[in-house]
């Protein structure tokens, strides 16, 4: 199993600098934004796509890092029900797949999406509750579109032998466990998840178990924390819309990996992820408004150093 970093928090350097610096906390991997949320920073598809003399020297700026890639994230809404912005992210999600195929990486990571409640809404809606009953008739729609349009792009990663993992998020239609089964039962397994469980810590999902419930649809795993701060949950709850940087108010905020569950927990993570048959990347996503992004990576990065296997496991000649 690999410690990796998803590089976002290090746009404001160059590549080559920041492969230096990941090496140099002895990182094994890299995520790299390609479009959407994540921006393109560190690997512009206008730059590297269909460009073979660009991609070759992108394998040889990471080799000399002994650096490899664990996906491509770009992570929008192409079910959003704006025309325009749906085929941008479309756009960026495909040419992203067609990349990752270039490059020899496996797994292009991103969003669900989230339509609007109606064809002639314009807004995205999350929807939490079956009623009143116009939000369930709402709620069916929104998995119509979405099953109609992820139908289409998984035969298209199927195409290019690239798996789509997806990562549960609130306000995106897949944003727990049964929700992400369903789309991948919906569609093929080329659409599985991108486990990232600081977004199932306060939705009061148990962590381990949802790893177990996932099994082998799980393509990729985002190392990030949250802390539960029951001061303003009693009061407030978990759904909670203060902004992030108004730390004191807020019933939960994204933590460094340790930060918000102790090391013991993430031995008990990379376990159980070990049982399912996840031997992939554990790629840290720096959001811990609590610290700077260096500080930040560098706990995260040995937290899970102490936390993942590095050998495959031998016979159990105590059971024979």
């Amino acid at each position: 199993m690999d410690v990796g970093v998803l590089t976002v928090p290090l746009g404001d350097r160059p590549l080559d600098e920041t492969l230096d610096y990941l090496a140099g906390l002895d990182v094994d991997t890299v995520e790299l934004g390609c479009g959407g949320n994540p921006g393109d920073d560190h690997l512009s598809r206008e730059e590297y796509l269909d460009d073979e003399s660009a991609q070759d020297e992108l394998r040889e700026r990471l080799d000399e890092h002994d650096l490899r890639v664990s996906a491509l994230a770009t992570h929008n809404n192409p079910i959003h029900p704006d025309d325009d912005h749906a085929t941008e992210a479309d756009t960026e999600l495909r040419e992203a797949i067609e990349l990752a195929a270039q490059l020899g990486v496996d797994t292009v990571t991103t969003f669900s999406g989230l339509p609007a409640g109606g064809p002639n809404d314009d807004v995205p809606n999350w929807i939490t509750a079956p009623w009143p009953t116009a939000h369930k008739e709402a709620h069916d729609y929104q998995w119509e579109v979405a099953e109609e349009y992820w139908t289409d792009l998984a035969a298209f990663a199927d195409e290019h032998d690239i798996n789509v993992a997806i990562e549960m998020h609130p306000n995106m239609l897949v944003y727990e466990p049964t929700g992400m089964e369903r789309l991948r039962e919906a569609t093929n397994e080329r659409i599985g998840a991108n486990f990232d469980p600081s977004h199932l810590y306060w939705q009061g999902i148990d962590v381990p178990r949802a790893i177990r419930y996932l099994g082998e649809g799980i393509h990729h795993v985002h190392a990030k924390d949250t802390g539960l701060y029951e001061a303003n949950a009693g009061v407030k709850g978990y759904l909670d819309t203060t902004p992030y940087t108004e730390e004191t108010e807020r019933s939960w905020l994204f933590r460094t990996v340790g930060y918000g569950h102790g090391e013991s927990h993430w031995k008990d993570v990379v376990s159980t992820l070990r049982m399912v048959g996840y031997d992939g990347a554990l790629s840290i996503e720096h959001e811990d408004s609590l610290t700077s992004s260096r500080e930040g990576l560098e706990k995260a990065v040995d937290v899970l150093n102490r936390s993942v296997f590095a050998t495959t496991p031998g016979d159990a000649y105590w059971a024979e």
